[in-house]
């Protein structure tokens, strides 16, 4: 039986397209597929005689970068509920931990959330757009009896997390990528010490932590945008996520884009403003650039350990063209750590 069809008769079995008021099942197909997760768009009919048509994203696990093992699709279904009143992110409706009991190909779990239709997001036009569903998602309440993971200095927690990819692999043949990048790690480190009371000081909120273009809805027509893909979130600084959306190794992953100054002024400026904050955008701007060279350390030390997992072991998902951006960027180690 082709995945498709088990993806069709586990609907058919958890009734979740019923409680959802379709009547029927009328397609799937694929969707898209990351490091971690496949995605896959299910049709459903509302009424027996051609109604109207609702889709859904059907999300399988195959790991996590949390290390949370079976659990990954449950936490990632709870993100999804505490962030649902923002209105920029998708609606859970299902998620299944035990899906491997049906078919070992779900021995990860499912999940079952909103189809959003839409378009990458443009840096050179969608930056105001980034700023407010940055502000909606961080002034949502972290709920009181959370289990999410929480990373109270982030800049630590950080270089421990980039030490441990950089340290995952003994026979990894890229000797001095890792020797630079572990120099530069001490950087970061001194200057997390350094910054620590700023960040204690700063409000703990959901942050999305993977914040690459492609992870952005944009639906020019009805004019909404909405962050997808919650696998790697945290309860952290608000300054993860605006210092990934900004800093190259981000930017330059699926576009061409590097940020000017001037940007970066426009979309804190923007942030600030949607949020409410009683910051300055010039102390937005410093903690946002420690940050910056922090999530540059983490992006080169995973692509450091994934080169190895493309080369030297089956992957579980493989994809060429972020093979070809992971081999780009170790080329060009040094420019990202100037």
């Amino acid at each position: 039986m082709d995945k498709k069809n088990i993806i069709a008769s586990y609907l058919h079995s958890s009734g979740w397209l019923e409680k959802l008021q379709c009547h029927s099942l009328s397609d799937v197909s694929f969707l898209a597929a990351g490091e971690y997760n496949e995605n896959w768009i299910i049709t459903g009919t509302t009424q027996k005689n051609l109604a109207p048509k609702n889709h859904f994203v059907f999300r399988i696990n195959h790991g996590s970068q949390l290390g949370l093992n079976s659990e990954q699709i449950r936490y990632e279904f709870n993100i999804l509920s505490a962030l649902e009143n923002s209105t920029v992110t998708p609606i859970p409706y299902f998620e299944d931990t035990n899906a491997g009991n049906f078919n070992s190909v779900f021995d990860r779990g499912v999940l079952l959330m909103e189809y959003l239709p839409g378009t990458p997001l443009d840096y050179t036009q969608d930056l105001d757009r980034a700023a407010k569903i940055f502000a909606a998602v961080h002034t949502q309440p972290v709920p009181e009896q959370d289990c999410f993971v929480h990373q109270l200095n982030p800049v630590a927690d950080i270089v421990t997390e980039s030490l441990g990819l950089l340290a995952r692999f003994n026979d990894h043949p890229k000797t001095a990528v890792r020797r630079s990048l572990e120099k530069y790690s001490k950087r970061i480190a001194k200057l997390g010490e350094q910054y620590a009371p700023a960040f204690a000081a700063e409000k703990q909120v959901i942050v999305n932590t993977e914040v690459n273009s492609g992870n952005f809805i944009i639906n020019r027509e009805r004019n909404t945008a909405h962050l997808v893909d919650w696998e790697k979130a945290v309860v952290s600084s608000r300054y993860q996520d605006l210092g990934h959306f900004i800093v190259p190794t981000t930017t330059l992953w699926k576009t061409d884009f590097i940020a000017t100054p001037e940007h970066r002024h426009h979309f804190l400026s923007r942030y600030k403003e949607y949020a409410k904050l009683d910051h300055s955008v010039e102390e937005l701007a410093i903690l946002t650039g420690i940050l910056e060279k922090t999530i540059i350390l983490r992006g080169l030390s995973w692509c450091y350990m994934a080169w190895y997992e493309y080369t030297k072991k089956d992957r579980a998902l493989k994809n060429n063209d972020t093979f070809a951006t992971i081999e780009r960027y170790l080329d060009n180690l040094e420019w990202f750590l100037q």
